[in-house]
C-alpha cells in the first residue's frame, strides 16, 4: 500500500479558511498519548506553524512538560485524560473556532467525536496502535471504532493492518499515513573525538561485558517476560551480557523481584531522558513485545545503526523490513539464541547497520508528513469549485 499524498512544496500552506479568516486553524486531540503519537504530534505542530497554520494541541499537562507543544509555536489547552468526565466538556470549548480537527488515538478520537457533535467542523483521525483489550472491554473497544470510524472525514492508519481495519470497521475513507520519527540528533563524542561509549558504559554497569539496550513503559505489552526468561539464556555466555531497561511502570516490583531472586544480568534503570546516548553505546538493541505500530525504539535504533533483535509482531515487519533480526512472538529461547548469535557474529551486526541505515532512509521525513497532512486538511475545508 502506498502513502496518498499530494506534492506540494515544503512552504506551501492555504492562505485562507473557506470561513474567511487569515489562515486554517487546527485543533490536534492526544489522550494519555504514548511516546510515538506525542512525538508525532510535536513534529506535526512544529511544521503546521512553520507553514502559518494555527495550532492547538489539546492533552494532558505532563504531555506538554515532555514534549513542549508550546515550544514548537502551538497553543497548548490541558484537557484531562480520557477517563476525566470534564474531558468532552473542554475539548468541545476549544474547539469552538476550529477550522478542522485531528485526533490522536482511539480515545482521543471518541472524545473529538462526542466534542463535536452537531457541528459540521471536520475531523481527521490518525490511529497510531491498536487498543487491547479482554472480555466485556473488548466489545466496548470495537465499539467506539466503529463509532469513531464512520464519523471521520478521514482515517488516516500507521500501517497497513490499522488501514484495513479501518475500512473493515466503516470509516469512509483511510490511508496509510506518512508519519516521520524527528531524527535523533547525533550523539557527540568528548572534546578529544573519542565516543562517548566508554564512558556511558561504565556508567551502566556494562565494561568489557556486552551491553543489551531495551526502552519502553514497564507493563505487560512490552514483553518483559520473555525477555527475562531469555536473560536466563545469557547468564551462560563468556562474559555475560548486561541488559538495561529503560522505563517505569506498574510492572517494575515484579520485575525487579524476579531479576533479584533469579540473579539475571538486567538492570531497570527507570524513564531516562539521555536515551539516545544509552542507545548508541549498545551493542544491540531489544525489542521482546511492541505496544506500538511504528516503535519508536525500532526507528531510534535503525537511526543509531545499533542493530535491532524485535518479535514479529504488530507493525514491526512492514517498519523495518529485513533491517532487524525478527524472531517469533512468544518464543525467548528463539529469542536467547539470536542474540547470542549476533554477539558472536560482528559481520552480521555490520550488515543489520548497514540495512538499517538503508531502511530508515525509506521511511517519511518530517516535511513529508507534514505536506500528507495539509493536502488532506485541504480536501476538507478548501470551497469546492462549482461544476
Amino acid at each position: 500500500m502506498t502513502v496518498r499524498c499530494r506534492t506540494r512544496s515544503p512552504g506551501h500552506v492555504s492562505s485562507h479558511s473557506p470561513h474567511g479568516q487569515s489562515s486554517l486553524r487546527t485543533v490536534q486531540v492526544l489522550g494519555g498519548g504514548n511516546a510515538a503519537s506525542s512525538a508525532h504530534v510535536r513534529s506535526l505542530a512544529a511544521g503546521l506553524v512553520a507553514r502559518g497554520v494555527r495550532v492547538t494541541v489539546c492533552a494532558p499537562v505532563d504531555a506538554d512538560h515532555t514534549y513542549d507543544f508550546t515550544g514548537a509555536g502551538a497553543e497548548h489547552v490541558p484537557v484531562p485524560r480520557s477517563s476525566d468526565p470534564g474531558s468532552v466538556a473542554a475539548l468541545r470549548a476549544a474547539c469552538t473556532h476550529a477550522d478542522l480537527v485531528h485526533a490522536h488515538g482511539l480515545h482521543a478520537s471518541f472524545r473529538a467525536v462526542l466534542a463535536l457533535g452537531g457541528r459540521t467542523t471536520p475531523l481527521v483521525v490518525t490511529w497510531h496502535n491498536r487498543a487491547h483489550a479482554d472480555g466485556a472491554r473488548a466489545h466496548l473497544l470495537r465499539l467506539l471504532e466503529r463509532r469513531v470510524a464512520r464519523a471521520a472525514a478521514v482515517v488516516l492508519g500507521t500501517t497497513s493492518e490499522l488501514v484495513d481495519r479501518a475500512r473493515r470497521t466503516g470509516a469512509r475513507d483511510a490511508r496509510l499515513a506518512a508519519v516521520a520519527l524527528p531524527r535523533p540528533r547525533a550523539v557527540e563524542g568528548p572534546e578529544d573525538g573519542e565516543p562517548p561509549h566508554p564512558k556511558v558504559r561504565a556508567e551502566l554497569g556494562a565494561v568489557e561485558r556486552p551491553l543489551l539496550m531495551a526502552v519502553g513503559s514497564l507493563d505487560r505489552r512490552r514483553g518483559y517476560g520473555l525477555l527475562l526468561d531469555a536473560a536466563r539464556v545469557w547468564r551462560d555466555l563468556d562474559p555475560v551480557p548486561l541488559v538495561v531497561v529503560a522505563g517505569e511502570g506498574p510492572l517494575r516490583p515484579e520485575l525487579q523481584s524476579r531479576i533479584e531472586e533469579e540473579e539475571l544480568p538486567v538492570r531497570l534503570i527507570g524513564r531516562r531522558d539521555d536515551v539516545g546516548t544509552l542507545l548508541a553505546a549498545a551493542d544491540l538493541a531489544l525489542l521482546p513485545g511492541c505496544a506500538e505500530s511504528r516503535s519508536v525504539l525500532a526507528q531510534e535504533a535503525l537511526y543509531a545503526r545499533v542493530p535491532l533483535v524485535a518479535v514479529a509482531k504488530g507493525g514491526i515487519r512492514e517498519l523495518v523490513g529485513d533491517a532487524a533480526a525478527l524472531v517469533p512472538a512468544d518464543d525467548p529461547h528463539a529469542f536467547a539464541e539470536t542474540v547470542a548469535g549476533l554477539l558472536g557474529d560482528p559481520e552480521r551486526c555490520a550488515e543489520l547497520r548497514d540495512l538499517g541505515s538503508r531502511q530508515a532512509a525509506t521511511w517519511p521525513t518530517e516535511d513529508e508528513t507534514v505536506a500528507q497532512v495539509l493536502s488532506v486538511y485541504d480536501e476538507l475545508t478548501q470551497p469546492r469549485p462549482m461544476i
